[in-house]
């Protein structure tokens, strides 16, 4: 396969505090890639929750919000690049939470999550930065 096309590859599940989804994005799901997208949008997103001083429904609103993002960012004209379901997906190989405190995690996959994906962040490991 060329080296390219490796890189682009890489998936990820992006999850919200307060909201069931499970968000999965089939590439660019490193954090090299999904930061520069994720964190200025998060940013911009707790700006305007706390100019409108609506936060009932934050979780839901943010899970609909990521998924426009993304699509806008990186579906193209291949939309099952982008779902949401109800499911850890076994080719995942990071994870990103977004906290109710609206702190962003990421989270490394193992041979555990590997194994069985249902068991979700329990299996995997805070990421280190390499």
């Amino acid at each position: 396969m060329h080296p390219f096309i490796l890189n682009m590859a890489h998936s990820c599940h992006i999850l919200v505090e307060g909201n069931p989804a499970i968000i999965y994005a089939s590439r660019r799901g490193t954090p090299d890639k999904m930061l520069p997208i994720l964190k200025p949008f998060l940013e911009k997103f707790w700006e305007e929750r706390a100019t409108s001083g609506e936060y009932s429904d934050t979780p839901d609103c943010l899970v609909a919000q990521i998924v426009v993002r993304l699509g806008f960012e990186f579906c193209e004209d291949d939309f099952s690049n982008l779902r949401v379901g109800a499911k850890f997906n076994r080719d995942v190989e990071y994870l990103y939470q977004v906290a109710a405190d609206r702190s962003l995690s990421i989270w490394s996959t193992t041979a555990a999550y590997r194994q069985n994906p249902e068991l979700g962040l329990q299996s995997c490991q805070p990421w280190t930065g390499q």
